[in-house]
């Protein structure tokens, strides 16, 4: 059976403080503006560093993300696309056309 490998955070703080950013933006309150944005931008949901770079997540998020190592900067990838799959389906299809592929 296929198990993940667990690799450690090696910059706590910056890391927290981008993560904190992801609670924020999919905070139940705050999804649909975060979604609402991403859609006024002509992103997809999947599009993490384009909206990353669009300041959406806030202002330092995109620095912050950049001052992380891969190995943090893939956990926060994961994280949030972790977090883009778990919005609640009343929500996501109403943003369709963000959680669409082509």
């Amino acid at each position: 059976m296929y198990e993940q490998a667990v690799l450690p955070i090696r910059d706590e703080k910056t890391f927290s403080d981008v993560h904190g950013a992801l609670k924020s933006a999919f905070a139940a309150k705050q999804v649909e503006r975060f979604l609402n944005g991403v859609q006024r931008n002509k992103l997809r949901a999947r599009q993490f560093e384009a909206i990353l770079a669009s300041g959406l997540l806030g202002p330092e998020a995109a620095a912050k993300y950049a001052a992380l190592g891969d190995s943090d900067r893939g956990h926060i990838r994961e994280q949030y696309l972790s977090m883009v799959e778990h919005v609640e389906p009343a929500i996501r299809a109403k943003y369709l056309k963000v959680y669409a592929y082509y």
